[in-house]
């Protein structure tokens, strides 16, 4: 039947009923789970839920992005099933007093994305059977090609009372032919799960996987008042990524660039690049792992 989810048999649909029950409270970390057929952007989706004023808990899932975003306006679009396409809704300035959690400063938002890359990496090395690492700050590796991306964005506060909103988008190529790759315009070559030889290519385990990871890794955060060191967060990154140690070349959001080696990553999230005039510490920026 055309149209329909089952004629390519390698991609099933996912089920939000199975979904639900494995993921939203009181079984699972979230408080909400959404699943769509389509649509332009899950992080577009989940920033109107923000402004209209939904909780914190919020997972929209997508079986077909048309209008998916990366860093810096970039396309992230593949074909339906073929991949994970998820955003959640944070909001770590909100108080929660049965949970004993307090507000978390701004200045540790930067670790948001940070966190979504190791939950990513850790889906993925179980189920998948992968050694994924993650280059700074949002692309998932698998060998040198990359696999995924994760895009953070902030939603200003709604009302007097409402706390601002971050919007945690991840995704993620699973079954992707070579024909059905994107492109890829900071030079790096894209592969999938399948196109690595993973052991499992299952899109509901692999979801099931990453967001219990991500909510396990966000309650660790939120208990240590966002403190990345406290929590485990920052040696756990450091253990997986694969830009510190290394000379690289990065692309400034003001259009310039420098060249130095990633020496670490500090307190707040930033890179810390060493180059032959001073020591900077990054927000943003494109890296380029030179050889």
């Amino acid at each position: 039947m055309p149209g329909s989810p089952y004629t390519d048999l390698d991609r099933p649909p996912l089920s939000a009923v199975r979904l639900r029950r494995a993921l939203v409270a009181p079984h699972g970390p979230w408080a909400r789970l959404e699943l769509l057929a389509e649509t332009g952007s899950t992080n577009a989706d989940v920033a109107e839920y923000a402004r209209s004023g939904e909780p914190e808990g919020l997972v929209l899932v997508a079986e077909r992005q048309s209008a998916g975003r990366g860093r810096r306006g970039r396309e992230w679009q593949s074909p339906a099933r073929a991949g994970i396409a998820t955003s959640v809704l944070l909001r770590p300035g909100e108080a929660v007093a049965e949970r004993g959690w307090a507000p978390v400063p701004p200045s540790a938002y930067g670790w948001l994305p940070l966190l979504a890359g190791v939950a990513l990496v850790e889906a993925v090395t179980r189920l998948a059977e992968l050694e994924a690492t993650l280059k700074w700050p949002n692309d998932l590796l698998v060998g040198a090609a990359k696999c995924g991306g994760i895009l953070a964005e902030g939603v200003p506060a709604v009302g007097v009372a409402a706390a601002p909103a971050i919007v945690l988008g991840i995704g993620l190529n699973v079954t992707l032919r070579a024909d059905e790759l994107p492109e890829n315009p900071t030079g790096l070559p894209a592969t999938s799960l399948r196109l690595a030889g993973a052991a499992a290519t299952d899109r509901d385990p692999l979801l099931r996987a990453l967001l219990r990871s991500l909510g396990d890794w966000y309650e660790r955060w939120r208990a240590a008042e966002g403190s990345a060191v406290a929590s485990g967060l920052r040696a756990a990154y450091l253990g997986v990524c694969a830009t510190v140690d290394r000379p690289v070349r990065v692309l400034l959001p003001d259009g310039g660039e420098l060249t130095g080696t990633a020496t670490g990553v500090d307190p707040d999230g930033q890179l810390v690049v060493a180059t032959p005039e001073a020591t900077r510490h990054l927000s943003a920026g494109d890296i380029l792992h030179l050889r």
